[in-house]
């Protein structure tokens, strides 16, 4: 068979990836062949060797320097030749992971080799937008190459797995995790998950751009009480099965290889010790044949959740739940194997475990070459590469979503004499990496103010001033955040550079420290000095766009009632500046659209869409007694699904194809969509569905289906969905996912709350 050099496969891949990727859900992880291998391995293994492979330590010394003197490094590289580590985190590029995979190798006895995971969370060295904002795209397709280009750089950088996607589903702007998954909804959360794992794992897991998923955080994490990391969420059965596991379903039916357990717990038990989420829903029901790895230290923090006398038992209840491998906690290492012999624990269990580490390490190619990702000429050619900027730049501006534009003052001329570009964060070139930026290099995104400056007219005068940092010292990712609260040295010459000019840029948010595991805030607003500097700005000159850089939803009420432009552009990754300025000079049409409502204010946290009627529901207008706030509405400041264009669109003529709908027929939902602007521009049709009467309650509105459509000036489209009985099911009171016989109304329009409706039957 003709084989090209590797040189040659390589860029032509490269070349030929673009954003209409789409790759096919990897084989199956059991097959008879396989088995047979692991059970003929599992016979020739000692109990401590089985052991050895339910570990996984993380890299703390140099593997490509001496052999360190420190007690603990040195028992981490004993640990490693002796065969008692089955896995190793945070080891990256392919010197590293050689050496690793060769002590391993050279002097274990059965020569099992370790795989080696990483958070390769949006872009290994290339950035993408942070998952939260690129779920703002509401482009699978986009979304599943941003994934597949992080998985070539991890993968020649030497390592075969990845801690992501985060699939939680989160309604909490106070969560500090919220920026990793894709928002509050189900329905859009199962598709990205599945997007996400189709990216990272192609095909063929043994491809050499391929690295195994991990849908995570499983489950319920999103739902940490009060938005405080590592809490308790205390949810029904209902909440679990019809909110909570839907997107981690979808990423188990995509291929997913492997799954992370949660920190919190749920109805008392610790997710790590959890037996019905684990061995009833995932492994049981489900029929997951991959592993569940703990969260790092987890099963040592069951005795923090008050269920584990100690680090031993901590292990034993994690076993027997059906946690298979250890993340940094030592309990299994340290007290697993005494566990058996006491008979405190079958060794059935352990066999089971290490059964699904060896799966996956079979399923990524390791057995066939230890080495197979350790390719210093593919590292150097693929990590980093210029030519995977381009996706970058252009997921980037897809993710962008206009939320305001009184006036049009949207998009620039290029004809502008003179714009003032004002903020803590406009000139930043790391902060629009986000956090979990995994091997990106510091400062290496491109600046708001240069992308201005690329995007601008030859005519125009671009004057750049701080007005005032946002922090009080220099930023020291991930440690201590200090916001500025006194330095207004800035001011006079903020609002002077804005009374001067045409128009003001104001580059406001968060910094990539202040959201991500550890971040949650209490009040997720505009911190330090920001919006008193915005007020004095808009007093000298009102015509201002607001640029948000942020990685959670916030709440600006000020911001929302005054200023007239507003561009929600999270963090957009190693591309930002230009992907900003190509919205706001309009060289693209934005068309993100809200993943997650934005509240008014924080009182109103949880606030999402789908939300219960209950008995006196929010429509109950002129009642006192009824579901409200009497200080401030109860609907959030911009709803899921909702983003402006520079176009405008009309909806019209919305129509069933039949007044009901059978249990095994189907029901088509069409509806016409006209550009009435001066501008093509890519609307997010979104089709929405309310149980009237259910056995358990149930939304007011919940997401089924969406299109997205570009449209020339004055072009109309017929837009079409189709609806079956399995569409309208859910977790009913009967314990069973089914759908329920009855009335129905469908929802169609450009966000959850601006839409069309119409009524149906089921029989």
């Amino acid at each position: 068979m003709l084989r090209f050099p590797i040189s040659i496969c390589l860029f032509a891949t490269i070349a030929s990836l673009s954003i209409t990727t789409v790759i096919g859900a990897a084989a199956p992880l059991v097959d008879a062949a396989t088995e047979e291998k692991i059970t003929a391995l599992l016979g020739q293994m000692t109990l401590a060797e089985k052991v050895g492979q339910l570990t996984q330590d993380s890299s703390s010394f140099d593997l490509t320097g001496p052999v360190p003197k420190e007690a603990k490094p040195r028992d981490r590289y004993d640990r490693i030749r002796s065969g008692a580590v089955g896995s190793m985190l945070n080891v990256c590029g392919v010197a590293a992971v050689h050496e690793a995979q060769r002590l391993a190798l050279e002097n274990s006895r059965l020569k099992i080799p370790m795989i080696f995971g990483y958070d390769v969370i949006h872009g290994y060295r290339t950035c993408f937008p942070i998952p939260l904002g690129e779920a703002a795209s509401w482009n699978l397709t986009a979304i599943e190459a941003t994934a597949h280009i992080a998985a070539m750089e991890a993968a020649a950088s030497g390592l075969n797995w990845t801690f992501a996607p985060m699939v939680d589903i989160a309604r909490d702007a106070r969560w500090g995790r919220v920026m990793e998954g894709a928002g509050e909804d189900p329905y859009l959360g199962g598709l990205i998950a599945g997007a996400r794992v189709r990216g990272f794992q192609g095909a063929d897991l043994k491809a050499p751009d391929a690295i195994a998923a991990c849908a995570k955080h499983f489950a319920g994490y999103g739902f940490a009480e009060a938005g405080r990391d590592y809490n308790v969420a205390d949810i029904s059965e209902h909440t679990l099965r019809n909110v909570v596991l839907p997107p981690f379903k979808a990423a188990v039916e995509a291929g997913a290889a492997t799954l992370m357990n949660s920190f919190n717990e749920i109805g008392g038990v610790p997710a790590t010790a959890n037996a019905h989420i684990l061995r009833d829903i995932l492994k049981g029901e489900w029929g997951f044949s991959g592993l569940v790895v703990s969260d790092w230290q987890s099963i040592g923090e069951l005795r923090g959740h008050g269920v584990a006398r100690d680090l031993a038992d901590a292990a034993r209840l994690a076993i027997t739940a059906g946690s298979d491998m250890d993340m940094e906690a030592r309990a299994y290492g340290d007290h697993l194997a005494e566990l058996v012999r006491s008979g405190a624990v079958k060794e059935a269990l352990v066999d089971d475990a290490v059964r699904r580490v060896l799966r996956v390490k079979f399923a990524v190619g390791l057995f066939e070459d230890p080495f197979r990702h350790c390719d210093p000429a593919r590292e150097k050619a693929v990590v980093g590469n210029p030519a995977f900027l381009a996706t970058a730049r252009d997921v980037a501006r897809k993710s962008i979503v206009l939320l305001k534009n009184d006036g049009g003052l949207l998009p620039l001329s290029l004809k502008l004499k003179r714009i003032a570009v004002i903020g803590p964060l406009a000139a930043d070139k790391d902060t629009p990496l986000g956090g979990w930026r995994a091997q990106a290099l510091p400062e290496s995104a491109v600046s708001l103010l240069e992308g201005i400056k690329a995007a601008a007219g030859p005519a125009t005068k671009i004057v750049y001033v701080v007005g005032a940092p946002l922090l009080a010292k220099p930023g020291d990712f991930p440690y201590e955040v200090v916001f500025n609260t006194t330095d207004r040295s800035g001011f006079s010459a903020a609002v002077s550079a804005a009374r001067s000019a045409d128009l003001v840029i104001m580059a406001v948010g968060e910094t990539a420290i202040q959201t991500g595991e550890g971040r949650s805030q209490a009040d997720p607003g505009l911190k330090g000095l920001q919006e008193e500097l915005l007020r004095e700005v808009y007093a000298a000159n009102p015509r201002i766009v607001v640029v948000l850089m942020n990685g959670r939803p916030l709440t600006l009420p000020w911001v929302a009632d005054h200023v007239p432009a507003i561009v929600e552009a999270w963090h957009l990754g190693s591309e930002a500046g230009h992907a900003i300025a190509d919205v706001l000079f309009g060289h693209y049409n934005p068309s993100g659209r809200l993943p997650i409502s934005f509240p008014r204010v924080v009182g109103q946290v949880p606030v999402y869409y789908n939300h219960k009627s209950t008995g006196r529901p929010m429509d109950s207008e002129g009642k006192v007694y009824w579901s409200h706030y009497a200080d401030v509405a109860n609907e959030p400041q911009y709803p899921f699904g909702f983003g402006l264009s520079y176009t405008t669109f009309a909806y019209s003529d919305l129509r069933l194809s039949a007044p009901a709908l059978t249990a095994d027929g189907s029901l088509t939902v069409a509806v016409k969509v006209a550009n009435t602007g001066k501008v093509a521009g890519t609307e997010t049709v979104q089709l929405y569905v309310r149980d009237r009467v259910g056995s358990v309650t149930r939304p007011v509105k919940e997401l089924k289906g969406f299109r997205q459509i570009l449209l020339q000036p004055g072009e109309r489209q017929d837009v079409t969905f189709t609806l079956t009985s399995a569409d309208l099911a859910f977790y009913t009171a009967r314990g069973v996912w089914e759908a329920e016989p009855g009335e129905f109304q469908v929802f169609v329009g450009a966000n959850s709350r601006d839409v069309t409706t119409a009524e149906f039957v089921l029989r």
